[in-house]
């Protein structure tokens, strides 16, 4: 019999029961004082491409682009398949201006200014996502421009290119508040397709039951 893959987070009453909406296999147990802080040991560097996701403990290499990535509370250490995903579509296409929807720590915001995707502009409704996104930016002396808000409800910057790398529910309603000439979606399993408005579906890419699509406007 093979082995089951086994995912595990920490998470509130809330997030239980969405994980239950998508789980046939649920099973929860209290955390010790300090979780907040254990996803360090979690984080290891990590290649895409030419590019090395790592966190600030850690001595970059001499060859490749390193991103270095301390997300703090904020969600994106770059391990996430979706994140991956996105970070392969980012190398395989050509620079542009580019803005990420839900861009968490900035890893992805990060990696396309250093791959010369420019201008940047990131947007986050998590408080802690803008300041850890502005945060490592600077760090990795990229020019970033990071607001703070929400992408269904702000005026968003024309942009070559979008990076949606969220749940299904909100990168649906975006599609018809942009008008890029490309959209790289994520964020949800593979078993699932964004139906988006005015775009035309180019290629998908899966990894561990997770997907992520180029979409090209019509």
């Amino acid at each position: 019999m093979e082995a089951e893959d086994a995912l595990a987070v920490y998470t509130d009453a809330a997030g239980e029961a969405r994980l239950r909406e998508e789980f046939d296999d649920v099973e929860t147990e209290a955390v010790e004082p300090g979780w907040e802080e254990r996803w360090r040991e979690f984080h290891r560097p990590l290649w895409v491409g030419p590019l090395w996701i790592g966190p600030p403990w850690e001595q970059p290499p001499e060859e490749g682009i390193a991103v270095v990535i301390d997300p703090g509370r904020a969600f994106g250490t770059g391990s996430h398949p979706t994140t991956q995903l996105c970070l392969g579509f980012l190398t395989d296409l050509d620079p542009s201006s580019l803005l990420d929807v839900g861009c968490g720590s900035g890893v992805l915001s990060i990696a396309a200014a250093k791959l010369g995707f420019g201008p940047v502009v990131a947007i986050d409704l998590d408080p802690a996502a803008v300041e850890a996104a502005r945060r490592n930016a600077f760090a990795n002396g990229v020019e970033i421009e990071v607001r703070h808000g929400d992408a269904l409800e702000e005026n968003l910057p024309g942009t070559e290119l979008v990076l949606a790398n969220m749940n299904l529910a909100a990168v649906e309603p975006l599609a018809s508040r942009i008008g890029a000439r490309r959209l790289v979606t994520a964020g949800y399993f593979h078993s699932r397709m964004p139906d988006l408005l005015g775009y035309s579906h180019r290629e998908r890419r899966i990894d561990g039951g997770w997907a992520a699509d180029l979409f090209e406007r019509q």
